[in-house]
């Protein structure tokens, strides 16, 4: 008998991974490291430290020279840019706002047919079809411009491009039910329909969508045979290091060579090659597992908790335990008990095949996506690329998105050669399919090392808490290889991106709050949280980092593949009414924002950043933004003493604490350029060669309705309005007079 869950309940008990923190590791978090900080570090990444000093840094004088020379044409080319638009005001309105002098439209939503004898979607939720209509939760997303002949990559093709869009979730609240979800959420142990289940399944994943320029903007070409979605049930290999490993062997695939489908797909990437990368994030929480952690080996549990994985859990969606005749084992390998008595006889392993990188060749619907084991698994958001320079390696940057987690760069083994830039997915095997994956240790003063997670380091080969078999199992578990190596607790790491006017890297770290208990709380105030937080009814509390940040490096000697880097802490989230010693990067009303998430530098435009925010501590005054940016370079700010009132759950005394960050972000390099409908969460955004079209997801728009079908219990009902269902969507930004966007 099935039964109908209160939709603010099955809001309640949904999975949240990157929320929750499962580090239970002695390394130093990020606020332990900046707390350690010295004032005196500035002159050091200026370049005007002793040679003893920048023997320290791990780097030396040459490196400060070296770096001036590299940045200096472009840093010029950057400084010429200025913004040109007039700062979006914050606004908690149900609609999308962009500069006046800017149109913004609907290009593809949810459920929108992607061939053209595919039926309108009627957003009632009584289509079935998702595998040949848009999937849910527009994410990131990539531009991959089309040659004259439009059968191959152009990366200057303006006139026709193919999009690949990222699909994250479906709908917590089931919009694209009739009725919503049945025996929805990780507590339900009771059979869920089929047809439910096969939906929320196919809304995953990736679109592959063609566009056509027409006049200033684009229309989607639904007669492309290029048009096709990649879903959580589509064929993929595994390849690389972990490939035929016994710890990815099913029943699905013995030989642990394969897997069904990409899933949770958030942030992604690009190859040089002309190929996508989407990053599995938050796979974790799919999985249903109700057993005692006794029938598991000592390795098989704590890989568990450190992925974070219980043992009482039917998954997010319960997606196991269909109505289907004989529940196959479509259904049956999203569940990761022991059944048989060997691995090639259940699915106690599938949870090891998601958490990747997965490469797809947007051109060729008969290249079967691959599962690139060799940059690691963890939850995956983004594997962002350093420019390709030829005889150099290739080096792809990644966070791990969830609380006091780990940032990574992958190193190819490889050296690229641009004869390579069209071969497609044979290049995917020559360049990502060997190499080095590092973790980042942020020092105390102001420097950082990548550290190797091989079994050739004796940390990772030595770990007494971890046995590694293997280095496929060194990647299987990169978050406890880096945890033995000894890699530095981030405030959950986000998007990053390289800056191509001077090789600097930004990350953001979006918050390290937790939904329940928040990592603040009973803990003192520290360099990298050097705020409190006030709640609604003015109670002062610590609970962490609300607002977020974004850090950024420079690698040694401009050497991407180097394993030293020098870092600072680019901006700080705040609201401008906030205390000097909370809005540390003197944001007012144009630019303040919370909780940053994507992150992207413009190609056509160098030295233009997009900061995108999604946000739960800000939304009572706007909602979630998208703002402009110009960046300085590392080392151009100063070091600052914060002073905290006294907090009650701290101490009866102030307290101060040491913090470094780059220079303040006055409205003229930092500005609101786009604010969203209520309850959505900005996120993904690519453009045409020139740069006078940007295209930008919206996500999730009232995802706090209290019902799934009461049109008067909706938050939002963009981007149709009326009573309608709210739905994720792509827009299509153009600025009026054709110039390029925002400068």
């Amino acid at each position: 008998m099935t039964k109908k869950q209160d939709f603010r309940t099955i809001l309640n008990k949904v999975i949240n991974t990157e929320d929750e923190s499962h580090n239970t590791s002695s390394n130093d978090s990020f606020d332990q490291v900046m707390a350690r900080a010295r004032l005196g570090r500035r002159g050091f990444l200026k370049g005007s430290s002793s040679l003893a000093a920048a023997a320290m840094l791990g780097t030396s004088l040459a490196f400060v020279a070296d770096s001036a020379k590299q940045t200096g044409k472009t840093a010029q080319a950057a400084t010429n840019l200025r913004l040109s638009f007039n700062p979006v005001a914050k606004s908690i309105a149900d609609t999308l706002t962009v500069p006046e002098g800017y149109t913004a439209r609907v290009l593809l939503a949810t459920g929108d047919p992607l061939k053209s004898n595919v039926t309108p979607y009627k957003n009632d939720g009584t289509d079935n079809d998702f595998e040949v209509r848009a999937g849910d939760h527009h994410d990131a997303m990539h531009y991959f411009g089309m040659n004259r002949a439009g059968n191959g990559w152009d990366a200057s093709g303006s006139d026709r491009a193919l999009l690949a869009i990222n699909h994250e979730v479906c709908e917590d609240l089931g919009f694209v039910h009739p009725n919503g979800p049945t025996n929805y959420g990780s507590e339900s142990t009771e059979a869920r329909p089929a047809i439910e289940i096969d939906k929320e399944v196919a809304a995953h994943g990736v679109t592959i969508v063609e566009v056509v320029k027409q006049g200033s903007t684009y229309q989607i070409n639904r007669d492309s045979r290029y048009n096709r979605r990649v879903t959580a049930t589509t064929p993929c290999q595994i390849s690389g290091p972990a490939r035929r490993s016994p710890l990815l062997a099913t029943a699905f695939s013995p030989s642990g060579e394969r897997t069904r489908g990409t899933l949770n797909n958030c942030a992604n990437g690009y190859t040089p090659w002309g190929t996508y990368l989407t990053c599995e994030e938050n796979w974790a929480g799919y999985f249903n597992r109700r057993e005692d952690d006794a029938v598991r080996t000592a390795q098989e549990v704590a890989a568990f908790k450190r992925y974070g994985i219980g043992n009482e859990t039917s998954g997010r969606y319960n997606w196991s335990r269909a109505d289907a005749a004989g529940n196959t084992d479509l259904y049956q390998r999203w569940d990761v008990s022991k059944t048989g008595s060997r691995p090639q006889q259940d699915f106690r392993n599938a949870a090891n095949t998601f958490g990747w990188v997965v490469e797809i060749d947007p051109f060729n619907a008969s290249a079967t996506p691959q599962k690139r084991t060799a940059i690691g698994r963890f939850a995956h958001e983004g594997c962002w690329p350093a420019a390709a320079v030829a005889g150099q390696p290739l080096v792809f940057y990644s966070g791990d998105d969830a609380r006091n987690e780990y940032t990574y760069k992958f190193v190819s083994a490889a050296r690229w050669d641009p004869r390579d830039a069209n071969r497609g997915m044979a290049a995917g095997d020559k360049y990502l399919d060997a190499g080095t994956l590092y973790a980042a240790k942020f020092n105390d003063d102001g420097t950082g090392e990548w550290l190797p997670l091989t079994l050739d380091n004796p940390a990772i080969a030595n770990y007494a808490d971890y046995a590694f078999a293997d280095q496929a199992d060194v990647l299987i578990n990169a978050r406890i290889a880096a945890d033995a190596a000894g890699a530095t607790k981030m405030d959950r790491p986000e998007w990053g991106g390289v800056n191509p006017v001077n090789g600097d890297v930004y990350l953001t770290l979006t918050n390290n709050v937790s939904s329940s208990s928040g990592r603040g709380v009973k803990t003192p105030l520290n360099a990298a949280n050097p705020r409190y937080y006030a709640d609604a009814k003015g109670e002062t509390i610590n609970k962490g980092n609300v607002n977020g940040h974004v850090i950024r490096w420079r690698e040694a000697e401009g050497n991407h593949a180097a394993t030293s880097f020098n870092w600072d802490v680019y901006l700080f989230g705040a609201k401008a009414s906030a205390e000097a010693d909370v809005n540390l990067s003197g944001l007012t009303d144009e630019n303040d924002f919370s909780s940053p998430d994507g992150l992207w530098f413009s190609e056509a435009v160098p030295g233009l950043l997009w900061v995108q925010t999604d946000d739960g501590y800000y939304t009572d005054t706007t909602n979630c933004m998208m703002l402009a940016a110009l960046p300085g370079t590392v080392g151009d700010g100063e070091a600052k003493m914060v002073t905290n009132k006294a907090v009650p759950i701290n101490s009866d005394a102030d307290q101060q604490v040491k913090t470094y960050m780059g220079q303040a972000a006055s409205p003229t390099v930092l500005s609101r350029f786009l604010v969203g409908p209520r309850d959505c969460e900005i996120t993904g955004i690519t453009e045409s060669p020139d740069g006078t079209v940007i295209f930008v997801n919206v996500q999730h728009p009232g995802e706090n309705s209290g019902s799934a079908t009461d049109p008067t219990q909706f938050t939002s009902h963009w981007p149709d309005g009326g009573n309608a269902r709210p739905r994720s969507a792509t827009v299509v930004i153009t600025r009026n007079d054709g110039g390029k966007i925002a400068i």
